[in-house]
């Protein structure tokens, strides 16, 4: 009884902390504006399927995509196992689920090879960013807090799967010390069950609880940092894929307001009615982080700081400054600074401040050529040229920003009516004498 009352009181601080980032984010997502309805349930599922659950995407780089596959695919077994712990440690009991027979040993047998398969995956990982520079992993937005927050996730897991499999080879040892009926199969941690020859029941049984605790205790401690971590990728990212933009990649949407503007114009007559005299005047585009829509602080939320867009971006790759990762990362960034004051004093308040300029620099912005290569590539389905183009329209359609030679073709087009700088009366000129030159 002791030890369920100790459990409860740990799960239910886990849980308020985690109710509290949670009523944190949803308040920081009511200050953002609406996106496009969710419909098409089926196809989005099937998406889903393929994006998020079958990892179609990490499958372009093979080997380390595997390698993180396999951590995925752990994850989504180990789960199980994990709630079988919370009811455990609730009730008292031990490994409730076992009346599954088969069921239940294929999955504690899958959650036992997966968690040594994950451990060697992050072991990998972890070398890869200690001892070799891999490109995509730096840049400028790539700060020393990045680097620190990926090995803190990654060291939780690790600490994670050998808590697992020494908590399962002590249940195994103990089953075979005691005679008693095993739960479960368990092809690797069997291995080590030598380890455990030299100690009685009492001591193995000691060994069982440490692993035990340290392993909940370890997934408390890891559900309540991944919000503030860059791998809160593990909870957002199947949300962002099933919420995936289902128009081609490189549409272009209309703006709703600037569509009802030219309504208007078009129709005079409803133009008092549609919108009263003390309406709030719309902003086109993006300034700051109020302005962006709940998709796109999804998207933040859900980036894995992998580097792939990055990496295969034609700006980046030939110079410019332009990181599309870094885009993403300034939305959550700047939703950190200035969301909790607008929280406290409304969406009014200003700090001087916005995610255009103070964040991303007019540089980056005008540097993008919407290839949409970073959204073929991103493995949770961002959509950056997006960020992009709504704040392009911003400096173009409030401050009248623009580099020359894209202004150039903004006033041709006002006076030609074409991007060219020729009349329509002058543009079939060179045609004049075509005749003339075929005969000759």
């Amino acid at each position: 009884m002791q030890k369920q009352i100790i459990f409860a009181l740990v799960l239910l601080a886990t849980l308020g902390v985690f109710a509290y980032t949670a009523l944190r984010l949803l308040r920081f997502f009511k200050l953002t504006r609406p996106a496009f309805p969710v419909r098409d349930t089926g196809r989005r599922l099937a998406l889903t399927m393929k994006v998020a659950f079958g990892q179609s995407k990490i499958f372009r780089m093979p080997l380390i995509g595997f390698l993180h596959a396999l951590v995925f695919w752990g994850f989504c077994v180990i789960l199980i196992g994990s709630l079988e712990m919370l009811i455990d440690g609730l009730a008292g009991t031990e490994r409730v689920l076992k009346f599954l027979g088969v069921v239940y040993d294929v999955i504690i047998a899958s959650g036992d090879i997966f968690s040594l398969l994950v451990t060697i995956s992050v072991i990998v990982f972890m070398a890869r960013r200690l001892f070799f520079h891999v490109r995509r992993f730096e840049g400028y937005e790539m700060k020393r807090a990045s680097h620190i927050d990926a090995s803190i996730a990654l060291t939780l897991i690790l600490l994670l799967m050998i808590s697992l499999l020494g908590l399962n080879s002590a249940y195994y040892a103990l089953a075979i010390k005691e005679g008693q009926k095993m739960a479960g199969v368990f092809p690797v941690s069997s291995l080590f069950y030598g380890l455990y020859a030299p100690f009685g029941p009492a001591t193995i049984h000691a060994w069982h609880e440490i692993f035990w605790w340290s392993h909940i205790v370890l997934i408390f401690i890891f559900a309540n940092i991944l919000p503030y971590s860059k791998h809160f990728h593990v909870f957002m990212s199947i949300p962002n894929v099933y919420l995936s933009r289902l128009w081609p990649a490189g549409k272009l949407v209309n703006m709703d307001n600037i569509t009802r503007e030219v309504r208007l114009m078009m129709n005079p007559e409803t133009a008092f009615s549609a919108a009263p005299g003390n309406a709030e005047v719309d902003r086109f585009g993006i300034k700051d982080i109020e302005d962006v829509t709940w998709k796109n602080y999804l998207d933040s939320l859900s980036c894995t700081q992998c580097g792939r867009c990055t990496a295969v971006c034609p700006a980046n790759i030939t110079g410019k400054k332009l990181s599309p990762r870094k885009i993403i990362m300034d939305v959550r960034a700047r939703m950190n600074d200035k969301g909790p004051e607008m929280i406290k004093q409304g969406k009014e308040f200003d700090d001087a401040k916005s995610l255009l300029r103070d964040y991303v620099s007019l540089e980056e912005l005008w540097a993008c050529t919407t290839c949409n290569a970073c959204v073929e590539e991103c493995p949770v389905n961002i959509n950056h040229p997006e960020l992009i183009i709504d704040m392009r329209r911003y400096l173009v359609m409030e401050e009248g920003q623009a580099p020359g030679e894209i202004k150039t073709v903004f006033n041709n087009i006002e006076n030609n009516g074409a991007p060219w700088q020729y009349s329509s009366e002058d543009r079939m000129l060179w045609a004049e004498n075509i005749e003339m030159a075929i005969d000759e």
